[in-house]
C-alpha cells in the first residue's frame, strides 16, 4: 500500500512551509485517496500562512484547497467517485459524506489536516470535498475549478447576476478577479471594468474582454469611472482582500441601486469605514461566500459555459511551481508576479506502491 507523501507543512505561522515525507493513515468511512497532479496557491491560503487569521489551534497542519488528480482508493461508504476517476479537489462543500480531516504522522509528530488539503503529492479527502473532472477539461485548468473559478464566476452566476446592458467593475486582478471577468465577457455584458496596479494584469484583462482598463496608480482615474458610468457602476466585484480596495470599490458604485460584493477579507483585527449616508442612498455592499457555488452543480455549468464562449482559461496558469518552490509561489503571489500559482506534483516511483 502508499504509506508516505511529501507535503508542505505549516509549523510556525509567518514562517516558510516545511517539507516533508509523512505517513499516510488508513482511510476512513467517506474518505478519498488522491493522487494529486496539480495545485493551485490563493491569498486565503497565503493570509493563513503569514497569520492574517490570528492564532492557529491547528499546528502543525497541512494546506492547500484546490487541485487536481486521479482517485487511488476510497473509504467505507463512499459512491460518488470510484478508483481511477479524475477529479477536481475544492474547499466548497459538495454532495457525498463530510468526514473530519485525516491525521498524518511524522514519527512521532502528529500532523493534522482539513476535509481537503492539496500541498502534498498525495492527499485524503473527504467524499464532499472532490468532483468529478468534465472530460476534455486539462488537469491544470481544472484546478481553476476548485476556488477561482466557483468563486469568481459564482458571484457573477449565483449572485449578482447582471444584465447585458449593466456596468460592472473588477477591482483586483488576481484568480477570483479574472474568473469573474471571463464570466462577464462569456455572458456579453456590456461594459467591463477592470482595475489593477500591475500593467501585466490589465493587458490580461483585455485579453479576456475587458472593455475598460484603468491603473489603480494614475491620478484621476476614480473621476473618469464615475463620469463614464454616470454617476457610478451597476455593479463591482473587489478580489483584492485589503480594507483600501473594498472602501475604493464601494465609492465606485452608484447610489440608488449599486451593489459591492467582496470575495476575500483584510486580516484579522481591520475593518472597513462607510458613511452611513451611503448606504442610506441605496448602495450596497455584501461578501461573499465561493460565490455561493455548489460544485456538483457549478462545476459541469461552468465548463460549459467557458468552453462555449470559447475563454482561453490556460492564460490564468501559466507559471509553474514544483512544491519544492510552495514558499517562492507563496512569495511571487504576495508580490503579484503570478495570478495563480500552479504547483506540479511529483511521484517518485521509489515511494510508490499499489493500494490496496
Amino acid at each position: 500500500m502508499l504509506k508516505f507523501c511529501n507535503a508542505a507543512v505549516l509549523e510556525v505561522l509567518d514562517m516558510p512551509l516545511v517539507i516533508k515525507n509523512i505517513e499516510i493513515p488508513g482511510l476512513e468511512e467517506g474518505q478519498v485517496l488522491v493522487k494529486v497532479l496539480f495545485s493551485g496557491v490563493c491569498r486565503s491560503q497565503l493570509m493563513e500562512v503569514r497569520g492574517g487569521r490570528g492564532n492557529d489551534p491547528w499546528l502543525p497542519h497541512l494546506l492547500g484547497h484546490e487541485g487536481s488528480g486521479i482517485v487511488l482508493a476510497v473509504g467505507q461508504n463512499v459512491t460518488k467517485v470510484k478508483p481511477g476517476d479524475e477529479v477536481i479537489l475544492g474547499w466548497l462543500k459538495g454532495e457525498g459524506l463530510d468526514p473530519e480531516g485525516a491525521k498524518y504522522t511524522c514519527g512521532l509528530e502528529a500532523i493534522n489536516s482539513g476535509k481537503v488539503t492539496t500541498f502534498s503529492n498525495y492527499t485524503i479527502s473527504a467524499e464532499s470535498r472532490v468532483s468529478l473532472k468534465p472530460k476534455g477539461l486539462s488537469f491544470e485548468a481544472a484546478v481553476l475549478f476548485g476556488c477561482a473559478l466557483p468563486t469568481g464566476a459564482g458571484m457573477i452566476l449565483n449572485e449578482l447576476m447582471p444584465s447585458v446592458d449593466n456596468s460592472v467593475i473588477v477591482l483586483g486582478l488576481g484568480g477570483i478577479g479574472m474568473s469573474a471577468l471571463a464570466t462577464l465577457k462569456a455572458l456579453n455584458i456590456s461594459t467591463i471594468i477592470a482595475i489593477d496596479s500591475l500593467d501585466e494584469k490589465l493587458e490580461l484583462a483585455r485579453e479576456l474582454g475587458a472593455t475598460h482598463c484603468f491603473d489603480s496608480k494614475d491620478i484621476g482615474f476614480k473621476k473618469a469611472i464615475i463620469d463614464m458610468t454616470r454617476g457610478g457602476a451597476d455593479m463591482c466585484i473587489e478580489s483584492a482582500g485589503q480594507v483600501s480596495t473594498i472602501e475604493l470599490g464601494f465609492s465606485l458604485i452608484r447610489k440608488n441601486g449599486g451593489q459591492l460584493l467582496f470575495a476575500s477579507h483584510p486580516p484579522e483585527g481591520q475593518s472597513i469605514r462607510l458613511a452611513p449616508h451611503e448606504l442610506i442612498s441605496g448602495k450596497k455592499i455584501a461578501g461573499s461566500w465561493g460565490g455561493s457555488s455548489h460544485p456538483d452543480r457549478d462545476i459541469p455549468r461552468l465548463y460549459s459555459l467557458f468552453k462555449n464562449a470559447h475563454t482561453p482559461l490556460n492564460l490564468l496558469v501559466t507559471k509553474r511551481y514544483t512544491l519544492d518552490q510552495i514558499n517562492l509561489a507563496l512569495t511571487d503571489l504576495e508580490a503579484g508576479k503570478v495570478f495563480r500559482p500552479l504547483i506540479e506534483m511529483q511521484h517518485p516511483e521509489s515511494s510508490l506502491e499499489e493500494w490496496a
